[in-house]
């Protein structure tokens, strides 16, 4: 049976086809107007809001196709199905490029009438579903670019706007892919510090040698190939806001140089002798526990209560319940823009699927699913066939399984783990040996193995 709010307002001259359609319609579980005019359809079509039409083509004073072309002025969204006895070919190619939803005959069928009206009724609560997460996204269903209702986040939310009220330092904890960096971008942003520069590096990504560098800058020909005077990301960041993403992964070395620099307010480059003072916040990031990083002696515990001014924990995906419709439509919408594109919204067996799935990537892999997803759908909804097969199993239902073919080695086994996990968490190398067990050198060493040595950290 249909939804009974779907309301349908019917147009006919003739009282005993407007019964008819009247008593069809109700059986089906539609709410039924009806109208024997054109004037009284206009009249009813702006006291009633009905959801359709249904109108036939002749009618006394106005035909059909002028009554279409007024409904259409009104509600360019209202669907408006047409029935004429006199159907012709011309007829509903002109019925159809002035936006009539369909062009049926008399004598109707009724079956495909009532199949017609199911997938029209479907059709209108997919677009109610879409205009209502729209209105939460124009209402601001977030904070300065972070997007969320759900009760974990509007905690994440109170604690943000706390923070950037204050020049405070921040740690800002959770799993690859939650949205760490918009987490630091949002406390500059809502700060006095918000037209100062953000200045975002990843210690992790940075080798070795050239972290010092990078962080404090250097002089010409303080190392080889400093073949002129480079300021670091402190200098760059001064009035504004300098976001360490993985400072657990920082070099000890690094990490006593970095906490001197912090408490100093001041810092001096590499080759040089001169000291520059700078006006920072800085925000770090970690994706692991830092309680027990700083036990294992892995972040210094010094310059963790530095740092540790305020804690922010960015929950998983997985803990955030309805944020991901919400979500996907928002990134719907971002890649619209992006690509020229006109998908209107996901449709309902892939919002299963979607919102059955663990999202061991968390907000990194669900935008990526649904860039993948709208560059392939390009108008219309997204359907199951439009994800990646990851999200489905055998059976249709949600995976979060790794797939490694009977008869595998070892070794062919561990590179379908590794490789694979890495996607997930957007290449993140950190994350990936995390969950995988292991540390990041042995990552390293072993996409260099694969000839995959030069992949960039996500």
């Amino acid at each position: 049976m249909a939804d009974a709010a779907l309301r349908i307002l019917v147009v006919d001259d003739e009282a005993a086809m407007r019964e008819v359609l009247e008593m069809r319609l109700s059986e089906w579980g539609y709410r039924v107007t009806l109208a024997g005019s054109a004037d009284e359809a206009r009249r009813l079509a702006e006291t009633e809001h009905p959801d359709a039409v249904i109108s036939d083509v002749v009618l006394p004073g106005v035909s059909g196709l002028e009554l279409l072309q007024s409904l259409k002025a009104g509600d360019r969204e209202r669907p408006v199905l047409l029935i004429t006895a006199y159907g012709s070919i011309d007829e509903a190619v002109e019925a159809m490029k002035l936006g009539a939803h369909d062009f049926l005959t008399k004598p109707l069928d009724y079956g495909k009438l009532e199949a017609t009206l199911a997938a029209l009724a479907t059709e209108l609560a997919r677009r109610g579903h879409v205009r209502r997460l729209d209105a939460a996204l124009e209402r601001g269903a977030g904070l300065s670019g972070l997007v969320g209702r759900s009760a974990p986040m509007r905690e994440v939310f109170r604690l943000v706007e706390a923070v950037a009220a204050s020049d405070a330092a921040v740690i800002i904890c959770g799993e690859s892919g939650t949205g760490k960096e918009l987490v630091a971008r949002a406390v500059h942003d809502l700060s006095r510090r918000a037209h100062g520069p953000f200045i975002a590096v990843n210690v992790a990504a940075i080798p070795e040698g050239l972290a010092e560098s990078e962080l404090f800058g250097h002089e010409k020909g303080a190392f080889s190939g400093a073949v002129a005077a480079r300021p670091g990301c402190f200098e760059l960041a001064h009035g504004g806001t300098l976001f360490l993403d993985e400072i657990t992964e920082m070099p000890s070395a690094l990490q006593t140089k970095l906490l001197r620099v912090l408490e100093g307010g001041a810092v001096r480059r590499v080759g040089g002798s001169r000291e520059t003072h700078f006006d920072v916040r800085v925000a770090a990031a970690t994706n692991r526990d830092p309680l027990p990083a700083v036990e294992q002696g892995i972040l210094r515990r010094d310059l963790f209560y530095r740092l540790n001014v305020f804690t922010i924990t960015l929950p998983p995906l997985r803990e955030r319940e309805g944020d991901v419709t919400l979500l996907t439509q928002h990134f719907v919408r971002q890649f619209n823009a992006k690509h020229g594109t006109t998908v209107e919204g996901i449709g309902s067996d892939s919002e299963r699927l979607m919102r059955g799935y663990r999202w061991p990537g968390n907000v990194r892999e669900l935008r990526n699913v649904i860039e993948r997803a709208v560059i392939l759908a390009r108008s219309g909804w997204i359907e199951p066939h439009h994800l990646p097969p990851f999200l489905q199993g055998p059976s249709g239902e949600p995976t979060g399984a790794i797939v490694i073919p009977a008869g595998a080695t070892a070794a062919e086994a561990e590179r379908v783990l590794i490789l694979e996990t890495l996607r997930r968490v957007g290449n993140n190398k950190a994350e990936a040996a995390r969950q995988l067990g292991m540390d990041v050198k042995t990552i390293r060493n072993k996409l260099k193995a694969y000839g995959l040595g030069a992949t960039d950290d996500g």
